[in-house]
């Protein structure tokens, strides 16, 4: 026995060996992830003329530097005690003033990763603690904050040095004093930040709120004396800067104050709804973050103020936002596969534009023109972060996972990630992911060659193969529809209609009814759309619409000027040559697999074997695709089913008999505060 617990344990400490060294190489790989990125942002701003640099300060009668008044072009956006901070670096030459800035932008962003990953709330796991860091330094480097702070013409270290000094007093800086200093300067930087010296009050800290309030004043009154113009320019011309470097209104400016004039609300009645709204979000932030605070959770705290300071600012712009990703420390949701919808979505919003997250429809221009401002209010006063006291906070409710299949090849084990979940994913993450999914693959699609010359050689070789198969039949359906008006009419209408209402609504009808079969369905249609669109970049080719002296009609699309290059006005919509393959029967055939497969009655599997059959005859007769287009679709659904079954095992994977969910542990204090409740 004592050999056996010899051989266990060393078993064990080589596991752990290994462990940390996987983890190690993961951190090592993510801190290359970080750098590679930061060194494109720097690579991408130096390629800049240097005549476009810091343009905020291309003042009338000194270009380039920061003399004279600091307001007179109308571009410079910080406080006059910005401007007195900047004054040195006028004698700088250009190259190295480009270089310095860039560098120093980007080394307080890696700055501001690593102070965050250090103050999240304990108990922290180490796996958490290794990697938060270089996740967080590479999320920053990619998020439009820093994306535009570190553009030309922006004063770039001004937008990221408030969140330094802030993450410093909180967790770095020791003395009360010093504290407040450091925090008294981010809010001379950016006023809106004073909203610090309450937040520490509340929370207890009243001298370094007090020594916050006092550095402000000070700094304050010091531009004051040195720039008595700039200073009544920016304080009292201006209200606090709105105006300068853009007009209020811009979608740059995500502040309310901004969102309420881009509602068309002006005039005293917008300034009154405005101040109720801010006072309203003050005073629900501050205290939902003191409580924060007084819980352990510094870091969401300090989120929560800085998403209340750029929403209430009269003037909040998108590189100030940066308050919003750090909001990620706060824990969403009981159960576990819920706790990843509140990063997923900061993350989506601080990275992409908000043309990708939200469809071009008018009625949501509201929320697509203020998608950073919502997810600032939505972390202030919204979001139910769970406090360290909830029996959630540690362990939540675990996701219900299907039988472990064996692999299809030994070759090919199982992934993990894709082990078959049962329980229902979470519906926003899912119709995030949809969304974001499907606008990356329009924008990769539309990026793919576009050579006309190539798309129509390509089309010569489809062409030549299918009458050696004898199944060039395109120009005769195509033809024999146009002859006939009723049949034309409803191939043009079921080819327009059914391509995105069909898949969607089983996708819905299976997200209710069956969650489980809806993950298979929906990573087999993903890994199909994956294929294709490395088709559309490997292979473009030209439908036989826009094949010139073949004689073919496009019945959806009208008439084509095949003379002019462009195609008219639908090769600004969509990139025409990506025909192979084809996705309009691809997702038709996926359609039909899934229904004949997943439906109880006959009826509904005949109507899943009809759709796919309709599609491939509505392709061919509007001249939309030629018939090798089809088996290319067939091809990559086929092998996203495979690649679906290879990955996780048998689609009918289920829980063992007798198998429930587990509940979460009730930690001790919780359990016997309930008790003690309840006694009562």
């Amino acid at each position: 026995m004592a050999n056996a617990a010899e051989h266990s344990g060393a078993n064990g400490h080589a596991g752990v060996i290994g462990g940390n060294g996987r983890l190690g190489a993961v951190r090592l790989l993510l801190w290359a992830l970080a750098g590679v990125l930061a060194l494109r942002q720097a690579a991408a701003v130096l390629r800049v003329p240097p005549g476009e640099w810091l343009t905020e300060f291309h003042l009338p009668g000194s270009p380039g530097s920061l003399l004279g008044s600091l307001y007179d072009g109308g571009q410079f956006t910080g406080t006059p005690f910005s401007g007195l901070v900047l004054k040195p670096l006028a004698g700088l030459a250009a190259p190295s003033l480009e270089v310095a800035w860039t560098s120093v932008t980007l080394l307080f962003v890696a700055a501001v990763g690593l102070v965050a990953a250090r103050g999240l709330p304990d108990p922290v796991p180490r796996r958490t603690a290794l990697l938060a860091a270089p996740v967080l330094v590479a999320l920053m480097m990619v998020s439009l904050p820093v994306r535009e702070a570190a553009s030309p013409g922006q004063t770039a270290v001004l937008p990221v040095l408030p969140v330094l000094l802030v993450l410093l007093a909180v967790f770095r800086v020791p003395g009360d004093r010093a504290a407040g200093f450091l925090v008294g300067l981010a809010a001379a930087l950016q006023p809106a930040l004073l909203l610090f010296a309450p937040l520490l009050w509340l929370a207890g800290r009243r001298p370094t709120a007090r020594a916050a309030a006092a550095t402000f004043a000070g700094a304050t009154v010091l531009a004051w004396a040195a720039l008595p113009r700039d200073s009544w320019t920016y304080w009292i011309q201006h209200l606090a800067g709105t105006g300068l470097g853009g007009a209020p209104d811009s979608l740059a400016n995500q502040s309310v104050h901004g969102a309420l004039l881009r509602l068309g609300l002006t005039g005293p009645g917008e300034i009154l709804l405005y101040v109720a709204l801010a006072a309203a979000i003050v005073w629900t932030g501050l205290r939902r973050a003191a409580r924060y605070a007084r819980d352990g959770q510094l870091l969401l705290a300090v989120a929560i103020t800085g998403c209340v300071a750029v929403a209430v600012s009269p003037t909040g712009w998108r590189h100030q936002m940066l308050w919003v990703l750090l909001a990620v420390a706060g824990k969403v949701g009981k159960r576990a596969a819920d706790r990843p919808v509140w990063p997923v979505a900061v993350v989506l919003a601080l990275t992409l534009p908000s043309s990708v997250l939200l469809p071009n429809l008018a009625a949501l221009a509201p929320v697509r023109d203020n998608v950073l401002l919502l997810a600032a209010l939505a972390a202030a006063c919204a979001v139910p972060f769970l406090p360290r006291s909830s029996a959630y906070w540690r362990e939540p409710v675990p996701t219900a996972y299907g039988r472990p299949a064996a692999a299809r090849w030994s070759r090919v084990p199982l992934l993990p990630l894709w082990r078959r979940v049962l329980s229902r994913p979470n519906l926003l993450l899912e119709l995030l992911l949809i969304r974001v999914g499907y606008s990356l693959y329009s924008h990769i699609r539309a990026a793919a060659p576009t050579s006309r010359g190539l798309a129509e050689g390509h089309a010569g070789q489809i062409l030549a193969i299918e009458r050696a198969l004898g199944i060039d039949i395109e120009y005769a359906v195509n033809h024999a529809v146009v002859n006939t008006p009723w049949l034309e009419a409803f191939f043009n209408f079921y080819y327009t209609s059914f391509h995105f209402v069909v898949p969607l609504t089983i996708l819905a009808l299976l997200y209710w009814r069956r969650p489980a079969d809806y993950r298979w369905a929906r990573a087999s249609l993903g890994l199909a759309t994956v294929l294709a669109l490395i088709g559309f970049w490997l292979y473009p080719l030209a439908p036989p619409r826009l094949m010139p002296g073949l004689g073919f009609v496009d019945t959806v699309h009208g008439v084509q000027d095949l003379a002019n290059p462009q195609y008219g006005a639908m090769t600004a919509i969509s990139n025409q040559y990506a025909a192979m393959p084809s996705l309009h029967f691809g997702w038709s055939l996926w359609c039909g697999i899934v229904v004949v497969v997943l439906a109880p009655k006959g009826w509904q599997k005949a109507l899943g074997v009809l759709h796919p059959l309709i599609t491939v005859c509505a392709i061919v007769a509007t001249a939309n695709h030629w018939v090798l287009d089809a088996v290319g679709g067939a091809l990559v659904v086929g092998a996203g089913f495979g690649l679906v079954y290879v990955l996780s095992g048998p689609r009918g994977a289920a829980l063992p008999a007798g198998v429930g969910v587990p509940r979460p542990r009730v930690p001790e204090r919780v359990g016997a505060a309930a008790g003690e409740r309840a006694r009562a």
